[in-house]
């Protein structure tokens, strides 16, 4: 039988937000990364079916998918995570677990670390919280600035770009994916918020907070993520206190996306599992 699903948009802190319920059970929010056009359904809309037995609660951050755009005030990762607490709030969500992608991971370690009773385990994918040293990784901003450089937008930009940066085998890309994403990215909001990194949230490190997020972590990793490598991602775990580090070969920034099942399987390993998590060193999973 299908989880039944319960589309919405609440007004937080003055914002209108658009979150989608699936499914009940554990509550687990996902959140996904900051790529041009991405939102909550482009980033799990693959992993979802794989995570039965849970209430999904996937948000579009602040200026993202179905989200309005707001400009922000502040820093980046602490202007997403206002909103984020503010919806939980809203929709009576104390305590839950999180799966994350790239920026929305970094909101999530911020919201364990200000707030720890909110976050009982966190499953972060292709985020880079703070400066911990090694290869700069891919720059965003400049993908970004040449994604909307030039004419602007169009289809073969985005799938260059997903190919690229987001996807191990781009042969595989969906191509429903990549005009949803397309689409989202040239709204008047996207279009406005392009290249204005100011309006996006000013640069933030959170590496005084990490050794203070208390809640376990699975760092669920791409073996060819261009944003983070594998030896950023043990460097994040061993800055937390409670971490492990899975690496997926043959995926890169998405690795939720190319391979969604075995995904699901480490994350539903993890988020079920009693035990506290602890800090191992990189290892593949086929």
């Amino acid at each position: 039988m299908t989880a039944p699903t319960i589309g919405t948009r609440r007004t937080v802190l003055g914002t209108e937000l658009s979150v989608r319920s699936i499914g009940a059970g554990a509550p687990t929010v996902l959140l996904h990364g900051g790529g041009p056009g991405c939102s909550s359904r482009t980033d799990f809309a693959a992993l979802v079916p794989e995570l039965p037995g849970r209430r999904l609660i996937l948000v579009d951050l602040p200026q993202y998918g179905g989200s309005a755009a707001p400009r922000a005030t502040g820093p980046l990762f602490s202007f997403h995570a206002r909103y984020v607490t503010a919806l939980l709030d809203a929709l009576g969500v104390g305590r839950a677990d999180f799966v994350c992608q790239s920026l929305g991971g970094s909101v999530a370690l911020l919201i364990a670390a200000r707030e720890p009773r909110r976050v009982r385990r966190i499953v972060l994918t292709g985020s880079r919280p703070a400066d911990l040293g090694g290869p700069p990784g891919a720059d965003g901003a400049a993908i970004r600035a040449e994604y909307y450089g030039g004419a602007g937008p169009t289809p073969g930009k985005m799938r260059d770009l997903m190919g690229r940066h987001e996807w191990a085998d781009p042969a595989h890309l969906p191509q429903t994916t990549v005009f949803e994403r397309f689409r989202n990215s040239v709204t008047p909001d996207a279009l406005a918020l392009g290249t204005d990194s100011t309006a996006r949230g000013l640069p933030e490190d959170l590496g005084p907070l990490l050794p203070g997020v208390l809640a376990p972590v699975l760092l669920l990793w791409g073996s060819a993520d261009p944003f983070a490598d594998a030896g950023y991602a043990g460097r994040l775990a061993e800055a937390l206190r409670s971490a492990v580090l899975r690496v997926m070969p043959d995926t890169a920034h998405h690795p939720q996306e190319e391979r969604p099942h075995d995904y699901a399987r480490l994350a539903e390993e993890f988020l079920t599992d009693p035990r506290p998590a602890s800090q191992e060193t990189p290892r593949c999973e086929s």
